[in-house]
């Protein structure tokens, strides 16, 4: 995982945030960390193929069909998944600053792939607990 200064500056600077496998179910971790990240200011992007609207907003059946290039691709999809999302990454005209799998999700495939690309990688890592620690507010005191 990168270091910490690394990903303060990487939150700090970051504004578009792909979330694949994005739902609006109530419970379920990654609605907990989609409304957080919106919340923090984040313009999010759900992707999701059987999805038309996630948190209210439009929702995009693949990376490849997003408008935009966006800085960090949040992954909520079971490991055997992430290589065919890093291939997914490699084939678009643009490149993610990350590519960031949440707690419990690793994969050694999709992170050789993408780092031999330039991509960056973290595994195993809430990217909403990572945003607290690091720039709440006593971290931004710390900072």
């Amino acid at each position: 995982m990168p270091d910490d200064i690394w990903l303060r500056a990487l939150l700090r600077n970051a504004k578009d945030i792909a979330i694949l496998g994005a739902k609006d179910k109530p419970g379920q971790p990654v609605d907990g960390v989609g409304r957080y990240l919106r919340g923090q200011g984040y313009t999010i992007w759900p992707v999701h193929p059987a999805r038309a609207t996630v948190w209210g907003l439009a929702a995009y059946p693949d990376l490849a069909s997003l408008p935009k290039p966006v800085d960090i691709i949040d992954v909520f999809r079971a490991p055997q998944y992430c290589p065919e999302h890093a291939r997914q990454v490699l084939a678009l005209p643009w490149r993610p600053k990350v590519f960031w799998m949440q707690s419990g999700i690793v994969s050694p495939e999709a992170r050789e792939l993408l780092e031999a690309a330039g991509v960056a990688v973290v595994e195993n890592a809430c990217l909403m607990v990572e945003h607290a620690r690091l720039l709440g507010s006593a971290a931004e005191q710390q900072a």
